[in-house]
């Protein structure tokens, strides 16, 4: 199979389902920008970090490809003529957010409070995830924007709403974990 078809040519590309939209249609948009938040946590798995994150980050990997599949389902398209839906794989669960949860409250258990806006940085790892933090909260605000449009499932918004803040604090807890500087931001007085 060749990676190139030349169907995208004339800038359109196919929905699943196959509806033709703009490539730079919001629904695009919004799972492109998944693709690249995923990326970024694979750069973060990459790096010299504890295995049980590594391990977290795998199946928030897996979740990422099942939000950008949803999000790649015209809507209209997503219930098959025979009843069953398009996408034959698991959703976004209530499960997978609490997962989030729970590990950002065990990470938060060894976290000094926090008490101001902290600058991201301090260590090489850390920027990463301060990156993906932020790629993730552009994925939900397009997605949100989406939404308004055409409806988006309300656990796919609150996943990647939670996976943000997961974000932030495994990029607290590395820190921590590198005894890097965790600086605070106070802002200069007039």
């Amino acid at each position: 199979m060749k990676v190139y078809t030349k169907t995208g040519d004339k800038g359109t590309t196919a929905l699943f389902g196959g509806t033709r939209v703009a490539k730079h249609h919001i629904r695009i948009d919004s799972y492109g920008t998944v693709d690249e938040l995923n990326s970024h946590i694979g750069l973060i798995r990459d790096q010299d970090i504890n295995t049980k994150y590594k391990e977290i980050l795998i199946h928030i990997q897996d979740r990422l490809f099942t939000v950008g599949a949803v999000l790649a389902t015209d809507p209209e398209k997503a219930v098959l003529k025979n009843g069953k839906e398009r996408l034959n794989i698991p959703k976004i669960s209530n499960e997978n957010i609490e997962l989030l949860e729970k590990e950002m409250d065990t990470m938060n258990e060894d976290l000094p409070q926090m008490t101001h806006f902290v600058l991201p940085g301090g260590h090489q790892t850390v920027s990463f995830c301060h990156i993906a933090r932020c790629v993730c909260r552009r994925a939900e605000r397009l997605a949100s924007a989406l939404n308004d449009i055409e409806t988006v499932e309300p656990t796919t918004l609150m996943y990647l709403n939670r996976l943000s803040d997961y974000l932030f604090v495994l990029a607290r807890k590395l820190s921590y974990d590198l005894k890097a500087d965790e600086v605070k931001w106070i802002p200069e007085k007039q």
